[in-house]
């Protein structure tokens, strides 16, 4: 990677150095609600191998997090019957904002500012790599999606809707 493509570093990408984990950067022009969608397009990679970190809530407002495929819904009602809660909704972007210590686009599941419950798609587990946020906006990392078990404790999850 070229030097000018070098990101400054997150509270993200220094948890991951920290523990020694390998991972790649993949820099992006960031677009306003472009989503999973648009970074997959505009890196060459496939959506369902670039994994979206959504912060959601249960009926008490707790925070939670989950790690979707870029070209997936969640199913919130799967999601809470799996995880023994009543309901589970998205949380208002500036309420994500506050939980996670990090901007709505620019999420990222490390060193969130507190800490909270991390359910993961099952089938994410079976990919060889997968890009994921790193904690800016128009940035992501390249990393073995096993790392999202043994750094987040993610539990596995079937929640997927087809987009």
């Amino acid at each position: 990677m070229a030097k000018k493509d070098k990101v400054s570093e997150t509270p993200a990408t220094a948890l991951l150095r920290q523990h020694g984990v390998r991972f790649t950067e993949h820099p992006y022009e960031y677009l306003e609600h472009g989503g999973a969608q648009h970074s997959a397009q505009v890196l060459g990679m496939d959506p369902f191998s670039v994994v979206k970190t959504l912060i959601m809530q249960d009926q008490d407002a707790k925070p939670l997090v989950v790690l979707m495929h870029g070209n997936r819904k969640v199913s919130t009602k799967n999601l809470a019957r799996q995880v023994r809660l009543k309901s589970i909704e998205p949380c208002a972007p500036e309420v994500a904002n506050r939980h996670s210590g990090y901007l709505v686009g620019g999420t990222s599941p490390f060193a969130t500012r507190r800490a909270m419950p991390v359910y993961i798609e099952e089938s994410i587990l079976a990919l060889p790599r997968i890009c994921i946020n790193g904690g800016r906006r128009g940035y992501l990392l390249g990393i073995d999606p096993q790392v999202c078990v043994q750094l987040l404790d993610a539990q596995p999850v079937n929640c997927a809707l087809a987009e």
